[in-house]
Order: structure tokens, then sequence, then C-alpha cells
């Protein structure tokens, strides 16, 4: 029997209830246009979580198959964490575009042509000709990265407009979003995962393609429906502005075209990309900081600070969160006993536990904020962060707890928990991101909304490139490749323990200290 098959089969047939179920249940409290943007950043997320959940694999068994283990995998953590970097760096411009320029829906749309043209090019890396191509494969994750840059901070921040700035539903619909966003990483880890793994890798990733093709399709056919909201400024309307002497759309779309190979060169140099994104990073930090110093209204450049501080422990959430997609799937690859009724589980189907608890908290939460903020007990922001952090460490404590403590005489640890870790890491999500993105669409001024949206999404890029760093210290150039999982394992642990647990816990405890500051500096927004 195909264990992994019955899964997939009965994941699919999971969501096909529960999509209309949240629908119907949510259909009075929320506009329209929560659902349709639901279902434009599920498709879209199928297609970067689909490819995400193969690629370090990828890279480790097929790309770089002729290195040594360690040096492959050191290889594969590098690219992958560049790759994600770029990936979340790229949205500070893509919000700059359509808050200047294009407006939301031709921003997401651009984004998304991007995205599809990207998946299926890493498909056509089973053509024999291609096979191995470094500079077709760099290519191919270029495209992802400025597609994705046009679409992702953009999805979101439209969002925020079918609310007031401090409507108590706010929370609440970022936390059905998210929902979407992980239903589509769910049905690709799962979907994808299967079949790159099982049938053909590039197979995987062009499934990846056609669901970011649903997802445009889904966005365009009813976001026509949304009146003004989300077209390009007036001035743009009317044909007054103008980039390099182009019209704006036309001037982007080349722009996009060429920063292709330049993007494509800085995942192969890997310690220059990350003094750029330091750099990058530093320039826009500072400029938010001034922007909150200089501003004539003292209480929004308070709330501009609230958003800048809690830009640093986002960044460490997602440094070790982001271990999901790269050192804990080889985690799992390695030293997890997989076997279930005689059948062996993929190792990149354990990324589908992440969305799949999310998919079922994530109403919980959003019910949960709602009834808290009605009785007057809802955490502030900052606190909902503190409890995030500590969750992650919890999950952390966990994997390490299985290593040390319950592992078998191969070096295996038991499937229960890999699968408590991902419980406590999506409630640490669940309390941090959709209430992060909702955050910055109430705190940031109304005509730099998109801009500061793209500003948090650095610090998940300035995260993802943490992750790849410690992604390398599970990576041992002294470990044999055929050494025995018990070997790995210590390796692993110690990791985790030094960073999963004890850096993250005392972030926490250090952000938990801010909290009555960050209160306060916020000026009554929830």
């Amino acid at each position: 029997m195909d264990i992994t098959l019955w899964i997939m089969t009965i994941g699919w047939c999971f969501v096909l209830l529960w999509v209309p179920f949240i629908i119907y249940t949510n259909r009075k409290t929320h506009p329209k246009a929560l659902f349709v943007l639901f279902f434009a950043e599920m498709w879209e997320r199928f297609s970067y979580y689909g490819m995400r959940a193969l690629l370090v694999l990828y890279m480790t068994k097929v790309l770089f198959a002729d290195l040594l283990q360690g040096d492959a995998e050191i290889k594969a953590y590098g690219i992958y964490g560049s790759y994600t970097a770029m990936v979340y760096l790229f949205p500070v411009i893509g919000g700059l575009v359509a808050d200047k320029y294009l407006g939301f829906r031709k921003t997401i749309i651009w984004g998304g042509i991007l995205m599809a043209l990207g998946h299926f090019t890493l498909a056509l890396q089973g053509v024999e000709s291609f096979e191995g191509n470094m500079t077709f494969f760099f290519g191919a994750l270029s495209l992802i990265i400025i597609g994705n840059g046009f679409f992702k901070p953009n999805v979101s921040s439209f969002l925020g407009e079918f609310y007031e700035m401090d409507d108590p539903r706010k929370d609440g619909a970022f936390s059905i979003f998210y929902m979407g966003v992980n239903i589509g990483s769910f049905l690709a880890t799962l979907t994808c995962g299967y079949v790159g793994q099982e049938i053909n890798w590039h197979y995987g990733f062009g499934l990846a393609g056609i669901g970011m093709v649903l997802g445009l399709i889904s966005f365009w056919a009813f976001s026509r429906n949304f009146s003004e909201k989300g077209v390009a400024p007036q001035e743009v309307r009317e044909g007054n502005v103008k980039i390099l002497g182009l019209k704006p759309l036309t001037a982007i779309i080349g722009i996009s075209l060429l920063a292709i190979p330049l993007c494509a060169l800085m995942l192969d140099l890997d310690e220059l990309l990350s003094t750029l994104l330091l750099i990058i990073s530093g320039g826009i930090i500072a400029y938010l900081v001034y922007s909150a110093v200089t501003a004539e209204d003292k209480k929004e450049g308070q709330r501009i600070l609230v958003v800048v501080i809690l830009f640093f422990f986002h960044a460490i959430f997602w440094a070790l969160f982001e271990q999901a997609g790269g050192s804990l799937t080889l985690f799992a690859d390695k030293n997890v006993n997989r076997m279930i009724g005689g059948a062996e589980i993929p190792a990149s189907i354990f990324q589908s536990l992440n969305p799949f608890f999310i998919m079922i908290l994530a109403p919980v939460f959003s019910y949960l904020w709602i009834k808290l903020r009605k009785s007057k007990k809802e955490p502030s922001t900052p606190m909902k962060f503190v409890l995030g952090l500590l969750q992650l460490a919890l999950g952390f404590a966990v994997i390490v707890i299985g290593a040390r403590f319950f592992a078998n005489q191969e070096g295996l640890v038991p499937i229960i928990f890999i699968a408590l870790m991902y419980f406590f890491h999506t409630t640490g999500e669940l309390s941090l991101s959709p209430v992060g993105l909702s955050m910055v669409t109430k705190l940031s001024p109304k005509k730099i909304v998109g801009f500061v949206m793209g500003a948090w999404f650095l610090s998940i890029a300035l995260g993802n490139k943490l992750a790849g760093l410690i992604g390398t210290l599970t990576a041992s150039e002294s470990v044999a490749d055929d050494a025995p999982a018990s070997e790995t394992l210590h390796i692993y642990s110690h990791t985790y323990l030094i960073y999963g647990v004890y850096v993250v816990a005392g972030a926490a405890l250090i952000l938990l200290l801010l909290v009555p500051k960050l209160r306060k500096w916020m000026n009554g927004i929830h």
C-alpha cells in the first residue's frame, strides 16, 4: 500500500470540505474580497511551497550528487538561504511599485506571470539538455524571486484596504487569509513532494507552475469587481508619470527582465549577497527611523518605531522557523523513523504538517482574538510576538528531547516528536505572523503602507538568510557519506538546542521587557 498516496488523497478531500465550510461560516462577517484574495494567495503559495518542498532535496540528491554529502549540503543550504532571502527582499521594491506606479492589481498580476514562468522553467530542467545546467537553474529561481517581490506584499496590503484602520475583524481576517496561505502550502507539500520524490522531480516543479496559473486566473477574474480599489494612482492613470521616459508599466516590465541575470548572479555569490542584504536592511531601517522621528504627527512616528523594533524579533523567529525547508527536511530524511505500516513516508511530506495544523487552528485563533477582544483580555501585538517566540523554542525543545532520550540505537527519532515540533511551531506562527501582517496595515501611514509591508518582508529575508547559515551548522564536512544516523543526530540536536531553544527563548525574554513601552507607542491601536 502506498501510504503517501493515501495521505495526499485524504488531504485533498479534507480541503475540498474545509474551505467551503470556512467561507460559509464567515460570509456574513467579512467582505467578499477576503475570499478572492484568499484563493489567489492559496494558489500562489501552492506554487512557492511546492517548489520549496523539493528544492534542498533536489540540490543534494541531483544537482550536487557528485560532491561529498557534507559539501553538497553546505552548498545547497547556501543557495537555499540566498534564494529565500531574496524572495523576501524584493517585496520592498514590489510594495513601492504598487504604491507609486501600478496599484495593487497590476503589480500582483505581473508578479504572478513571472512566478509561473519561473516554475515552468524549473520543470524544463528535466529535459536532458538542461539537466544540471546551473545558469538555467539560477535563471528559473530568479524569475520566481522577482515575481514574488511584486506579488507577495501587495496581496496582504490589498486586503487591508477593505477594513478600517482599527477594525476589530482585521486580525481575524488575516488569520483566515493566512489559512489560505497554508492550505496552498499543505496541498503543495503533499502533491508536489509526492510527485517530485516518488515519480519525477520535474513533474513536481511543473505542478507548482500550474498552481501559480490558477492563482492568477482567480485573481484576474474576480478583482475586476473591486470598483476603484487597487488601481494605479490618479496621476499615473492620467498619464502624468513617466519612468525613464516610458509609461510606468512598460518601464517596470523592462527593468524586471533586466534584473533576472543580476539576481541569478547573486544566487551564486553568497557572501556578497549577505553583505548587500545587511546594507539594504540597514538603509531601509534607517529611513523608517528617520521618518518616525521627523514625523509631524508624534503618534504616527511612534507607531512606525514599533514596527521597526518588532522587525528584529520577527527576523529571529523566521531564522529558526525556516529550518523547515532546509535542515529539518534533511533531519527527517536521515534521523526520523519514517516507517508506517511497512511503508516509508518521503521526507518532504513532513513539511505538510505545519500548514495542516494551520488549517485546523487558524479559525480557532481568529475566534480567540475576537472573543478576547470583546472581553478586553486580548494580548497586545508585542505580547503575541513573545508568545510566538516561546512556542517556537518549545518546538525545538521537543526535538532535542526526542533526539537525546528517545532515539533508537540506529539514531532514528520516533515520528511523534517531529509532529509535536511542527504543532508548537504552528501555534507560534499563528501567534505572530498573521498578527504581524495585520499590525503593519494598522500602524503604517496610509501613503507608505506598501513600502512598510515590503520592509516587513525584508525581516523575513534576513531571517531566511540566517536560516541558511544556521542550516550549514548541521552539515559537517567531517561526516562521511555513509555515516550512521546516530552520528548526524548529535549534530542536529546540539544546533537546535543552542539556536532553537536558547537563542529564541532569550529573544522572547528581551521582548517581554519591552512590551509595556511598545504598547504605549502604539497609541491606542491594538
